[in-house]
């Protein structure tokens, strides 16, 4: 077993976080060439280049920046631990670093972090937004990200091994301003053909789903927007411009901020919400919460 020297660590650590050797010099009162001399040896422990010389500063390389991720974790859970010991209250909330599907509304989003904001213990939630969560399986696989909202399970292909924890599912509704609604209202789904409608990006898990519903009832809409954003396609259905697709779970939502009216129901386009994630058994308590008000409250 390979042991990490955790003074070597703690060097490098206080030159990423005050910008220079000097800098952390005067915080260690070590000399410059001690803590520099520290951080080579750790770089050749790890195998690694963890800064690299622009001009007359140091700069982390990916390398480093990971090392530092997990290094500031390390020293903020060792003086947790101390405070914990000496019987002091460590006031920190828990840290949360969830990766969000953009293509799942934003108030889905919302409704599924509100009970981690209700825990006993205070939660400091970050939030990242990318085009899918395949985007995030690196941060996931080094523990940047602690748990993924995604409308699809993690891929067979993903390189990293992965759990995909199904929060629910539920099905779909067609929405349009008012006078849009009335009028496409009657022979539903029928009364769509040539309609214009507001869809997410054609490589959406939602998109294909739809695109299959329009096939099999012989509609072909006319689509004048691709928004993966629900939130703007509301807001452009709200002024007249189409026809929308959302999950039904959200329908009193979009009723009362954007005054759209329901068309019709499309049941059987079902959409699905995953929670990925490393751990086959959720331990973080701020995810739990999040999966267990999920599958319950939203889903139920």
């Amino acid at each position: 077993m390979e042991w990490l020297n955790y003074h070597h660590l703690l060097y490098f650590w206080m030159v990423a976080k005050h910008g220079s050797i000097t800098r952390a010099s005067a915080e260690l009162r070590l000399a410059h060439p001690t803590i520099s001399g520290q951080i080579h040896r750790l770089e050749q422990s790890l195998g690694e280049k963890l800064f690299v010389r622009s001009g007359r500063n140091l700069v982390l390389t990916d390398s480093g920046r990971i090392a530092f991720r997990f290094a500031d974790e390390i020293f903020s859970l060792g003086q947790e631990f101390q405070d914990t010991l000496k019987g002091r209250s460590t006031g920190q909330p828990l840290r949360l670093v969830v990766g969000v599907s953009d293509v799942i509304a934003k108030s889905m989003v919302h409704r599924m972090l509100e009970p981690a904001f209700h825990l006993r213990d205070k939660v400091r939630i970050i939030c990242k937004e990318a085009r899918s969560a395949d985007a995030f399986m690196g941060e996931l696989a080094v523990h940047a990200i602690d748990v993924v909202l995604a409308d699809a399970p993690a891929g067979p292909g993903t390189p990293v091994r992965t759990f995909s924890h199904p929060l629910g599912d539920c099905g779909s509704s067609f929405f349009a301003a008012p006078a849009l609604a009335r009028s496409c209202r009657k022979g539903f789904p029928r009364s769509l053909d040539g309609i214009p409608v507001l869809l997410p990006s054609s490589d959406s898990t939602f998109r294909r789903a739809l695109d299959e519903w329009f096939q099999a009832h012989d509609i072909r809409p006319e689509v004048i927007a691709e928004l993966d954003d629900l939130a703007l396609a509301s807001v452009l259905g709200e002024q007249g411009l189409g026809v929308l697709a959302a999950p039904d779970v959200i329908e009193k939502e979009l009723r009362r901020r954007y005054a759209l009216e329901l068309v019709g129901r499309a049941k059987d386009i079902r959409q699905r919400f995953y929670a990925i994630s490393v751990e086959r058994k959720i331990k973080n308590p701020a995810v739990a919460a999040i999966c267990e008000v999920a599958r319950k409250k939203i889903f139920g």
